[in-house]
């Protein structure tokens, strides 16, 4: 009797995570932007790991003799005006663009998340003060907060993410108090609370969990506009510094030749463009499997 009783227990609960899962991993798999912008990021995330086994020449080592010569059978992309092969330091560029999108939004997430939890959840004066906070924050363009923080820190690309991450942070305050504030009042929510669980058990295990997909997603675009905003302040002189290679300070370097050698400019756009098409694709897929229901509306 007591084995027939509890072998049954486990199955209704483990059964609909583990179907769910595969699920959203299917959906994932065979969503045609989740496929397309995954592959684009994965294929930078490659290169910017493998760069010194990728690329072709040293990207700092300047040759006089090859100044801003045209692409070839030698230099594919050419070369800048040092004599730098602009393939090797778009590839060694990838890793300023990369980190800056990835660890900046991390550093938003990290700080954004814990503070809409609370803000929503508990409301009163914790809400009031974090919200405007985030009102105060948002008033300023995304980009101009990030350049003034940057400018404020000093040039440099740990720096330039610093400035990112907290210029990104106000979006994932919002958007995870307003999840918060749609869940917090469901009786699976009510129903533990009143089991005298403590708040803090109750947001790590029932209230975060139930906000991560919109985080993700949010998460997602937000580095493709990361990789745009580091690529700025490096064109600003704000972000990674010369001689080291950034896209954004390579196409800083390149306007000034644009009618001598238009390939130095050329390449590094492609890059940002293909990079921030690649994150916004794979933010879009996302956004359509981990949230199915608005497919139906």
């Amino acid at each position: 009797m007591t084995n027939d009783t509890s072998t049954p227990a486990p199955t209704p609960l483990a059964g609909p995570r583990a179907s769910g899962r595969k699920s959203a991993l299917r959906r994932c798999l065979s969503h045609p932007s989740t496929i397309i912008g995954g592959t684009i990021v994965v294929f930078f995330v490659l290169v910017a790991v493998f760069a010194p086994l990728i690329a072709p020449f040293d990207p700092l080592a300047s040759n006089w003799g090859n100044v801003r010569q045209p692409p070839s059978a030698l230099h594919w992309f050419g070369t800048d005006d040092l004599g730098r092969d602009v393939l090797s330091r778009v590839i060694f560029g990838a890793r300023a663009s990369l980190a800056a999108g990835i660890i900046a939004v991390a550093l938003a997430i990290a700080l954004g998340v814990p503070l809409g939890l609370m803000a929503g959840y508990f409301g009163g004066l914790v809400d009031m003060v974090i919200s405007r906070l985030t009102d105060a924050l948002l008033a300023v363009p995304f980009l101009v907060l990030a350049i003034a923080l940057a400018a404020f820190l000093g040039p440099s690309l740990q720096n330039a993410m610093i400035a990112i991450g907290v210029a990104a942070m106000p979006i994932f305050i919002r958007l995870t108090r307003g999840q918060v504030l749609s869940i917090k009042n469901e009786d699976y929510v009510t129903a533990v609370r009143g089991l005298g669980v403590r708040d803090r058990a109750i947001i790590v295990s029932h209230i975060l969990p139930n906000v991560l997909a919109p985080i993700v997603v949010q998460g997602t675009i937000t580095m493709a506009v990361a990789v745009l905003a580091e690529a700025s302040l490096a064109f600003l002189g704000l972000g990674q510094m010369p001689p080291a290679p950034s896209w954004g300070s390579m196409l800083d370097i390149a306007r000034q030749f644009l009618t001598q050698a238009p390939w130095m400019a050329v390449w590094p756009g492609v890059a940002i463009i293909a990079i921030v098409l690649g994150f916004n694709l794979l933010g879009d897929g996302l956004n359509d499997t981990l949230t199915p229901q608005q497919e139906d509306g």
